[in-house]
């Protein structure tokens, strides 16, 4: 399963999460993997694309973040996956 996951940084504590992720990493399970993520440019929202089975698996990962972030966590598919959904009531 592909998951959007919309980090939520609060403010001030940016400098905090960069350096728990430079010093400890994703801290993510097993079976949990990270795709690709952006960040706007007031380190406000972290938009991440993540692979997993279920989503309790994120949150086994998003635990370790939670005093620092708050997730929203969207189950997603390709366009292509939405277009072959849809055709049906085309």
């Amino acid at each position: 399963m592909v998951f959007m996951v919309i980090e939520h940084l609060r403010p001030g504590k940016a400098p905090e999460i960069y350096r728990r992720f430079r010093d400890r990493g994703r801290m993510a399970p097993d079976g949990v993997r990270y795709v690709a993520s952006w960040v706007d440019l007031e380190f406000r929202r972290c938009f991440q694309v993540m692979e997993a089975d279920d989503q309790m698996m994120l949150r086994e990962w998003t635990k370790h973040w939670s005093d620092l972030v708050d997730f929203e966590i969207v189950e997603v598919r390709t366009s292509e996956q939405a277009a072959a959904a849809i055709a049906p009531e085309l």
